[in-house]
């Protein structure tokens, strides 16, 4: 984080650029991070502002930041207060990492606070009398309190000389060292994270696949008690007219058998001689399929539970690349949760179950392959504002794309996953058809129906057609 030496120098910089300016528009591209466009004679500056915990500062950035297609409610809170006003002063309170700029708006005075103090750090907006009206992290007993600013330690390095003079080379050099600085601290961040996600989400993945093989093996080991079963069949079968209801067994010789040994059959007596050897014969198929279906389903579960514990390991041995992110969402891929599973690049990757893509605008998109994949990526993977995508009215693919708690799916994002929900259903016939989307949780399961089944509510429809360049690029960016 910026010391007070760090704040010192970069206001030496920018407060005779950004005073008198006027604020002409507000972003808040992420949970802690607001952008101010300021505008002065002749030029734009952007002023961005951060209270993410170790990470705080304020400095002059060239970046471009994505930004969610609806603005939360501090920005909304900032546009309607301090869109169009006057920067009349920005100051360093008491030599300390709290910066407050001094606003003029259409209704009157106003004083933002920056502080930037590590875990505690926060933005807050002011009236004239210094009251608390609003402040980024939500503490809501602040509002309508006369602002006390929080108390200081004296440390060490908040005196030390400032780490940025003189490193930058641009026409804000301060500023430029501060912004290079930190992006590469975020996307260091930002990768960790991914990583601590998607090891958590490997571990959880890994037991929920090997409780499921164990399943399906104690099935087969079941099943293949009724090997023989077919033999037992075709030897009652040559003797239907000696057994007579009511018996419990039979023995008798074993004609398939070289040696001729006489063996013992267990019967049902309260079934015919008939009905004794249709049982044998169904459980006899019952072993087939069996064998024919649940053979080949655990090898393959075996081969991605291998895949998985390769990438385990490789995160634990610290050789694992996660998916690229686009440099323009780093700051936003850290606020997702791939999550994509649990975890909705997303920090929620999977590799096995799923497909998996990245939409346009970086966000993770997951399709489920089968009913029993739709239905766990609905209702295991998805997160309550996810968003939900299904072909209407036709079958195919359950689609689920990873967002962020309070924001909505960037337009290509959602036109991204609607081409992939027109792709992996029916519709992909006709290459065109609408989709319905909604969140996820107006999503509810059917009740009494295969898996896969849903009810879905509230939702809006868009129509599409498959386009050869979206689906190329997307499947470009397979993860």
């Amino acid at each position: 984080m910026l010391t007070a030496s760090d704040v010192t120098e970069v206001l030496r910089e920018i407060v005779p650029l950004l005073r008198g300016g006027w604020i002409q528009k507000i972003q808040q591209p992420t949970d802690h991070t607001l952008i101010l466009e300021v505008r002065v004679p002749g030029q734009t500056h952007r002023l961005l502002i951060s209270c993410r915990p170790s990470l705080a500062r304020l400095h002059i950035t060239t970046h471009s930041l994505a930004n969610p297609s609806t603005p939360p409610p501090f920005c909304q809170f900032l546009r309607a207060h301090l869109q169009g006003a006057r920067i009349d002063d920005i100051r360093q309170i008491g030599n300390d990492r709290i910066v407050e700029l001094q606003i003029t708006g259409r209704s009157g005075a106003y004083i933002m606070v920056c502080e930037l103090t590590g875990n505690k750090a926060n933005i807050l907006v002011l009236d004239a009398e210094r009251r608390v009206l609003r402040d980024l992290t939500r503490r809501h007993r602040l509002a309508g309190q006369v602002y006390v600013p929080p108390s200081r330690r004296n440390t060490n390095h908040e005196t030390a000389p400032g780490r940025f003079a003189g490193k930058g080379k641009g026409m804000f050099p301060v500023s430029e060292a501060i912004d290079a600085y930190y992006r590469e601290q975020e996307a260091a961040q930002t990768i960790d994270r991914i990583k601590e996600e998607r090891l958590r989400v490997l571990k959880k993945t890994l037991k929920k696949e090997q409780r499921l093989i164990d399943a399906w093996r104690n099935d087969l080991s079941r099943a293949t008690a009724y090997r023989d079963y077919a033999r037992y069949g075709e030897l009652i079968k040559a003797n239907l007219s000696g057994i007579r209801k009511g018996t419990d067994h039979i023995a008798m010789t074993d004609y398939f058998d070289d040696r001729l040994p006489t063996i013992t059959i267990p019967l049902d007596p309260m079934k015919s001689a008939q009905g004794n050897m249709d049982d044998y014969f169904r459980k006899h198929r019952k072993y087939l399929a069996a064998e024919r279906t649940l053979k080949p389903r655990i090898e393959q579960a075996e081969h991605g539970i291998e895949r998985l514990r390769q990438e385990l390991k490789q995160i634990e041995q610290g050789i694992w690349t996660p998916p690229a992110i686009p440099p323009a969402h780093l700051n936003a891929a850290t606020t997702i949760r791939a999550t994509t599973s649990k975890g909705h690049l997303a920090t929620d990757q999977r590799c096995g179950p799923f497909r998996r893509f990245i939409s346009t605008d970086g966000l993770p998109i997951f399709v489920g392959r089968n009913a029993r994949e739709n239905d766990e990526l609905t209702f295991g993977l998805a997160k309550s504002d996810d968003l939900w995508l299904h072909a209407r009215g036709m079958p195919g693919s359950h689609v689920v794309v990873r967002l962020s708690k309070g924001t909505d799916p960037p337009q290509e994002t959602l036109r991204d996953a609607a081409m992939l929900a027109l792709l992996y259903s029916d519709l992909k016939k006709s290459g065109k058809g609408d989709v319905i989307y909604t969140r996820r949780k107006w999503v509810k399961k059917a009740k009494g129906q295969a898996p896969g089944a849903v009810i879905v509510t509230q939702e809006k429809s868009l129509h599409v057609s498959l386009d050869k360049n979206r689906l190329a690029a997307l499947k470009n960016r397979t993860s």
